[in-house]
């Protein structure tokens, strides 16, 4: 526990760090491209568009799914920053140490300026999204006061995971793999691309064991707005959600806190 605090007043004091080295993260990973920052865009439109075909018209003969797009785009909108922000977060320490080493910095900032420069990301297509549900059917309502509880539990959770992941993966490389591969399957585990309403109530409640599967439905109650206000309505599934959030943060903390000083060593 005193890991977890320590971790989490170094996260308070190094906020304005985290926030100058995310800008800088950004328009680093673009600065060669023409286009620039666009296609932090242009790569998830792509994406959607393939889903949609293959999955919202292709498997159902050609026949489009009703209400499909604005249901993949709610909760895509999440997924296009959980995907990188988990995997990016896993190799933050061990390909960025050798930079910061000699810095006064903490460490435990490296996820989180990493983590935060996919949040901007987030944010560009979630404005964008908005405004094609406005042309879909479902207008801003008074549900979207739920969006920024959704958006801080998303940024939470990713960033108490990779505490786990980014400690594991710098001491162990094989660990930076079994994330990728886990990350390609959830996209199917987790209800971005298909409604699991139709399985039964168990293998529903074994996929809500999945904390993905909760910010993605409370994002769509936010966007669509036709599931009320998720978070009380589910309340025993929010107090899982946050009970399985704070574990993470205090196992990674003090995954971190304990390994931090001999990271080098492992380089």
């Amino acid at each position: 526990m005193k890991s977890a605090i320590t971790v989490l007043k170094e996260q308070v004091k190094s906020f304005y760090l985290i926030l100058r080295l995310s800008s800088y993260e950004l328009r680093s990973q673009n600065k060669n491209n023409y286009l620039g920052i666009l296609w932090e865009i242009i790569n998830p439109l792509i994406q959607i568009s393939i889903y949609w075909f293959v999955f919202g018209f292709g498997i159902r003969g050609g026949h489009p799914r009703p209400n499909y797009v604005p249901w993949l785009l709610a909760g895509i909108s999440v997924w296009f920053f959980i995907n990188p922000a988990v995997i990016q977060g896993s190799k933050s320490i061990y390909t960025r140490i050798r930079m910061v080493a000699k810095m006064n910095f903490p460490l435990s900032a490296i996820p989180s300026y990493i983590i935060m420069s996919r949040f901007y990301q987030h944010l560009m297509i979630l404005g964008l999204i908005i405004i094609f549900l406005q042309f879909l059917g479902h207008p801003i309502s008074l549900y979207y006061l739920e969006l920024p509880y959704y958006m801080i539990s998303s940024l939470i959770f990713t960033l108490a995971l990779a505490f786990v992941t980014s400690t594991l993966a710098t001491i162990v490389r094989d660990v930076q793999n079994i994330v990728q591969a886990i990350m390609r399957m959830m996209i199917y585990l987790t209800p971005v691309l298909w409604n699991p309403s139709s399985l039964s109530p168990t293998i529903q409640m074994v996929l809500k064991f999945n904390p993905f599967y909760y910010i993605i439905e409370g994002y769509r109650s936010s966007l669509l707005g036709n599931m009320g206000w998720y978070f009380i309505e589910h309340w025993h599934y929010t107090l899982y959600f946050w009970a399985v959030t704070i574990i993470l943060w205090i196992i990674g903390s003090s995954l971190h806190v304990r390994f931090r000083n001999r990271f080098v060593d492992f380089l």
